[in-house]
């Protein structure tokens, strides 16, 4: 009777190992064919745009509906510029608050300020341009636009960036605004990642004398750099891909400018915009391969620093 008993359990366990297998690998293969087929619909609902325009379309500056002439130029250079500015100032503001997290607060303060952290994390997009467009874009307008027109609008090469006049929406402030937006999340993974480095490592810097910023560079990035770079990653897929903010408060301008001060416009804000009221097959075909085009750009940002992770890693083995 025993020896039933066992077989009997051994064929169920079995069947479970086989039946939790199937489920994985269904997983697995579910997200790609998800993914295949979402590239297919774009491809699909693009092509009249691309054989009407080829690729002239991704360098022509001209959007005009009423003359079905449509091109990608400004929304990928806004997506671009945007999405750029956002990490140059999140990525330094994020890496010293997990660095206050981990290693400088005191213990008392690093649980409310960490669940404050993703509190901001939480918060509707639409919440931070409502935010951005009543509240932070006229403040912008009125101390911070004419203090840069003034004493950096002057400067020779950088100073056509910062002229114009402040209207307070433009460039500059849909990048601020994705900034602070994206900070949450690069900070949550940054400190998240930073916890698990092994204290023993830590201390054994300190213990040789190092300082708190030698031990960061050091010690803890070079153990933590793919869940660093993850954490970029995740916080510049927010700024590509963020649309409501940006919609409030980049002015939605189809002109190309110099000026960071001055509207423009971005992929995802065109697509807010405009989806909706599009007339015709091809001013939505071209709608959808703006999509398309922001889709490749992530796909293509992603492989880059997929790239640079593994160019460390072989970098790593050729020193040991």
């Amino acid at each position: 009777m025993p020896m039933f008993s066992l077989e009997a359990r051994l064929k169920r366990q079995a069947m479970f190992d086989l039946l939790f297998r199937t489920l994985t690998r269904f997983s697995a293969f579910g997200v790609l064919a998800l993914l295949a087929a979402i590239i297919f619909s774009l491809v699909v609902g693009s092509m009249p745009a691309i054989h009407a325009f080829g690729f002239g379309f991704l360098g022509s500056s001209e959007w005009d509906p009423v003359n079905d002439k449509f091109g990608a130029l400004i929304p990928i250079i806004g997506t671009l510029i945007t999405s750029g500015i956002a990490l140059l100032i999140a990525i330094p503001v994020s890496f010293g608050i997990a660095i206050f997290l981990t290693e400088l607060s005191p213990r008392i303060l690093r649980r409310p300020l960490g669940i404050a952290i993703e509190l901001l994390a939480g918060i509707p997009s639409i919440i931070y341009g409502m935010w951005g467009l009543f509240v932070f874009a006229p403040l912008f307008a009125d101390h911070v636009e004419p203090w840069i027109n003034q004493h950096i609008g002057g400067l020779p090469y950088i100073g056509p960036f910062f002229s114009g006049p402040p209207m307070g929406i433009g460039i500059l402030t849909a990048s601020i605004i994705l900034s602070i937006m994206v900070i949450p999340f690069i900070t949550s993974v940054m400190r998240d990642v930073f916890d698990v480095v092994p204290t023993l490592l830590k201390e054994s810097a300190y213990g040789l004398g190092a300082t708190t910023w030698e031990v960061m560079w050091n010690v803890v990035l070079p153990y933590t750099k793919v869940g660093v770079v993850g954490g970029i990653m995740l916080g510049l897929g927010r700024a590509l891909g963020e649309t409501m903010a940006v919609t409030f408060v980049i002015g939605n301008a189809h002109e190309i400018t110099k000026s960071l001060l001055m509207p423009g416009n971005s992929i995802s804000s065109a697509l807010a915009n405009e989806f909706t009221e599009a007339v015709g097959e091809l001013y939505t075909s071209s709608l959808i391969e703006l999509g398309l085009i922001l889709f490749f750009i992530t796909f293509v940002v992603l492989s880059i620093a997929r790239y640079m992770l593994y160019k460390l890693g072989q970098r790593e083995g050729s020193h040991t």
